[in-house]
């Protein structure tokens, strides 16, 4: 059960941090240039089509902590302990892993924003469940092509996220990483 856990959490371990970066990237005022919102201020009815925090940072900060992520997986990859964990090689395709790992946790959360919209929840609304596991979606879509887990990985992963996804932010929260708790 303990080996189930370490590498499902060693495989989603980019999208965890990359759906971290965002907040990261704007409390300490990294690409300023980018903080713009993808929408272009667009809306569709009343409601904005993903929301003013939704920015083009966001997308980018992302994809580095992805990258940078996959990029010292790749490098740990040469001790057994750390292969052992790994469900792909790492090795071979850290690149293009960490970017579709990094850009598909930041699009399964703009999805989920787009339909919140919908919903007219506002930004920083709860929608629970979906608030949880939108990145983790957008991972497994963007980097099917290099890992398909069997069904156990998924599930350990999505029970995982519902447990750590609130802890972390409520951490985030206090240290001002984030507005809301949730």
């Amino acid at each position: 059960m303990l080996d189930l856990i370490l590498k499902a959490f060693y495989l989603v371990l980019p999208a965890y941090l990359a759906n971290m970066a965002p907040p990261i990237f704007g409390r300490f005022g990294w690409l300023k240039s980018l903080n713009r919102p993808v929408d272009g201020g667009i809306k569709l009815g009343r409601d904005y089509l993903f929301g003013q925090t939704k920015t083009w940072r966001g997308i980018m900060a992302a994809v580095i902590f992805g990258l940078l992520t996959t990029g010292i997986q790749a490098w740990l990859y040469d001790f057994d302990f750390f292969r052992n964990l790994s469900l792909i090689n790492y090795g071979q395709d850290f690149i293009w892993f960490g970017i579709l790992a990094g850009l598909g946790a930041i699009l399964g959360d703009l999805v989920k924003s787009f339909f919140k919209r919908r919903l007219h929840l506002k930004s920083g609304d709860a929608w629970p469940i979906f608030d949880q596991l939108d990145f983790i979606a957008g991972f497994f879509l963007f980097t099917w092509y290099f890992v398909r887990p069997d069904w156990q990985i998924i599930l350990t992963v999505c029970l995982m996220t519902l447990i750590l996804h609130p802890l972390v932010n409520i951490i985030g929260y206090f240290l001002r990483f984030k507005k809301v708790w949730w």
